[in-house]
């Protein structure tokens, strides 16, 4: 027996200003989120981008086309009730960040691509980190770490659903929040992450199925970059 797959019932999906900012409405009647929340982010931006989410689809509702409604439910469903323990989850990746962890040889030439990023964490964001070689756990300052945290701390639940969609997809504090600050772009975070997995591919050749896997990554980042422009 298949699965009930709820359908368009709208004509019209639309945006009015609400509590807390903006809503959509559909045929008139406000939008909530999975968990009976009202739906409403903090720019009429977004929420216009939600709107013409709910406005394209057609027949049954396919939830995997609204990237932003999705990331926008969880920042209302996840995120404001759990902010702490969210901040944490992201804070985490200071203390293992992708770009303190270089291989050997060829591939440890290309990852001095990474060493402006991590110049730029000591002084932007006064978090200089340690480098080692291998896999092999590094301790990393405790100053640091602490000053990470509270960069990720100081953001809104919006802004968190962004930052920890491209630090989960990069493994990167650090780049994630160099494409918050306008550092760097997304496209380049991206390729700045997926060094290792290029200097693979060209030595072993490409397989199909991890780079149908990796395209899917690169949108879901650029998606989270778009996310976080239009909540601001």
């Amino acid at each position: 027996m298949s699965g009930w797959a709820a359908k368009r019932f709208w004509k019209d999906a639309t945006v009015a200003e609400a509590d807390g900012g903006f809503t959509i409405l559909l045929d008139g009647r406000g939008v909530k989120t999975p968990a009976k929340t009202p739906l409403a982010v903090p720019t009429r931006a977004l929420a216009e981008a939600l709107a013409a989410e709910w406005q394209a689809q057609e027949g049954t509702i396919r939830p995997d086309t609204m990237p932003l409604t999705r990331a926008a439910n969880s920042a209302i469903d996840k995120v404001i009730p759990l902010f702490d323990a969210v901040v944490g989850e992201i804070a985490g990746f200071g203390g293992s960040d992708l770009l303190c962890y270089r291989g050997e040889g060829e591939l440890a030439e290309r990852q001095l691509a990474w060493d402006p990023l991590l110049h730029w964490s000591a002084e932007a964001l006064g978090a200089p980190l340690h480098v080692t070689t291998g896999i092999i756990p590094v301790d990393q300052p405790v100053e640091s770490v602490a000053t990470l945290r509270g960069h990720v701390a100081s953001l809104s639940p919006f802004e968190l659903v962004a930052l920890h969609d491209m630090v989960a997809i990069s493994g990167s504090l650090v780049l994630g929040l160099a494409v918050h600050r306008g550092h760097i772009s997304a496209a380049e975070a991206f390729a700045l992450s997926r060094i290792d997995e290029t200097w693979q591919a060209e030595k072993w050749g490409v397989d199909d199925d991890a780079a149908e896997m990796d395209e899917k990554r690169l949108q879901a980042f650029l998606n989270a970059d778009r996310f976080l422009a239009l909540c601001r």
